[in-house]
């Protein structure tokens, strides 16, 4: 009976009749990819153009001498939602740790802390975010504040770090309650203290479980932080708003987009490759 090759001629390398099927199955789905891709793309670039409608969506949507004069300036713009995002993120990140913490108290001394971590948890979680801007945003400034103190640079990133911790608390606490209880009894029995067994024991191994959640909160907040422009800075989008009133024309918020997607799009990966490689540990 003849047998599967052992031997992938190309590298070189032995293989066993197994492995040479799924590599074989792996080029043919590669394939099938790329041709499936392509035809999409050929279907688009054909067929799109013969819409009724094209030529007035181009114009409005994609006029490429209106984006090469107002790129310099929305990128310009870009550069305020990476600085909202640079000192929000890491704000979220240590509060969120701090509610989290606080919602695993057991002890009864300190039971009405963990009653505040569910009730902060429930409010920001329930209120939709836009909301949240809007009311810190607009009601804190509003009760007569002095400059620095009544920015919307200021209460704009405490709004997004308030409902995003409050989040980001519930996936520390799942991470958290992730690691098995005989870790915890196994440190006290050789003497750890609670403490020392939540920063040497739970927290490094919960760090690594939730880091592609992390990733994926981190991909939101910087899309998120365009909401900030309802409220007054001139980050991006309210850029591109105001090109779009100047021009008449959506081109810019096109330009917003790519911006974003020059970011996102490598996050988004790296999160996904994160995944990939817990996956592959957690599998062996």
């Amino acid at each position: 009976m003849a047998s599967l090759p052992l031997r992938h001629e190309r590298e070189g390398v032995t293989l066993s009749p197994r492995a040479a099927y799924e590599a074989a199955l792996r080029r043919k789905s590669i394939r099938l990819a790329v041709v499936s891709s392509l035809a999409f793309a050929a279907a688009v670039v054909i067929f799109v153009p013969m819409a009724p409608g094209w030529e007035a969506v181009r114009t409005a949507f994609f006029n490429w001498d209106l984006l090469v004069e107002t790129f310099p300036k929305l990128l310009q713009a870009f550069l305020i939602d990476l600085m909202l995002f640079a000192w929000c993120a890491p704000a979220i990140l240590v509060l969120a740790l701090v509610i989290a913490l606080m919602r695993n108290i057991s002890s009864p001394t300190l039971f009405p802390l963990k009653v505040f971590a569910i009730f902060y948890t429930d409010l920001f979680r329930s209120v939709p975010i836009i909301l949240t801007v809007y009311i810190v945003g607009f009601g804190i400034p509003g009760l007569g504040l002095q400059a620095p103190w009544n920015s919307p640079y200021l209460w704009g990133s405490v709004a997004l770090t308030l409902t995003y911790s409050a989040y980001l608390a519930e996936v520390y606490r799942s991470g958290i309650e992730s690691i098995h209880k005989s870790q915890t009894s196994a440190a006290l029995s050789l003497g750890f203290s609670q403490g020392d067994v939540m920063r040497f024991i739970i927290l490094p191994q919960m760090v690594s479980r939730i880091m592609p959640a992390i990733m994926n909160f981190m991909v939101s907040l910087q899309k998120d932080v365009a909401l900030l422009s309802f409220i007054g800075p001139i980050e991006v989008l309210r850029q591109a708003n105001v090109f779009k009133a100047l021009y008449a024309n959506f081109t810019p918020y096109v330009g917003a987009a790519i911006l974003f997607l020059c970011i996102t799009i490598p996050a988004t990966r790296f999160s996904d490759y994160l995944i990939a490689r817990e996956r592959a540990r957690r599998t062996g």
